[in-house]
């Protein structure tokens, strides 16, 4: 049988270790591995994803899907997904919205979620027989039942091209909402609907590791958190919602 409590644990403190890491770096020059386009590289990101996947192999069996690393080994009924550091650009700019994030999958379902936003020693976690925590407070989304009265944090995907249909698609959306908030990092959007500061979280073409552990988060405060479509380079349809909206 699976022990939930006991893989809860095993990801906090990777992920705490890794956050402890992370901020030992920040005021170090950082490297930069790959610049093109709209994808950033750091090697900090290599270097975090290192010390969590060794630590989630010392301490558990199940095989893991990371970033920047790709898959351990094949992948099983459950496995760990890992993303060491989402929001890197934000990082590497000094905005302070970037985080830590992992998540136990079943198949496509995540069961289990643990994101660090070290920039606030702010550590959010859950799995799906657990209420959802922000350090030792339970949270819970928000009520509010309107669009018109909400928030979306959503994101525009990386690629190099857009139709014009897509663009009038999204404004289109847009408008149906109270206030609209880009902020970098798909992880800490899912954390802002778990806990309430924001009502809906949207993105076409994310990838897994990105959504995961915020997915696990979502619904274990109350909120729905649908994962759709998901290709053989694991980007996904994502929409979490407070359930009300």
């Amino acid at each position: 049988m699976l022990q939930l409590d006991s893989c809860l644990e095993i990801a906090k403190s990777a992920a705490l270790l890794a956050g402890k890491y992370i901020k030992d770096q920040q005021n170090q020059d950082l490297e930069i591995l790959l610049n093109e386009g709209r994808d950033i590289k750091l090697q900090i990101d290599v270097d975090v994803e290192k010390i969590i996947t060794e630590y989630l192999s010392l301490h558990s069996s199940f095989p893991i899907l990371a970033e920047e690393s790709g898959i351990s080994e094949k992948l099983g009924e459950i496995y760990w997904v890992v993303d060491p550091l989402d929001g890197t650009s934000n990082f590497l700019r000094n905005i302070p919205i970037s985080c830590i994030s992992i998540a136990l999958m079943t198949d496509i379902e995540p069961i289990l979620g643990v994101i660090f936003d070290f920039n606030n020693d702010d550590l959010y976690f859950a799995h799906h027989n657990s209420p959802a925590y922000l350090n030792d407070n339970k949270l819970s989304v928000s009520s509010i039942s309107l669009k018109s009265d909400g928030t979306l944090v959503t994101g525009i995907p990386a690629k190099k091209n857009y139709s014009d249909q897509e663009f009038k698609n999204m404004i289109s959306d847009f408008q149906v909402w109270k206030k609209i908030r880009m902020i970098g990092s798909a992880a800490m959007a899912a954390v802002y609907v778990a806990s309430g500061k924001a009502d809906a979280y949207s993105e076409n073409r994310i990838f897994l590791w990105d959504i995961a552990a915020g997915a696990a988060i979502v619904k274990a405060a109350g909120g729905k958190a649908s994962i759709q479509n998901l290709t053989s380079d694991f980007r996904v349809d994502a929409k979490f919602t407070n359930n009300n909206i």
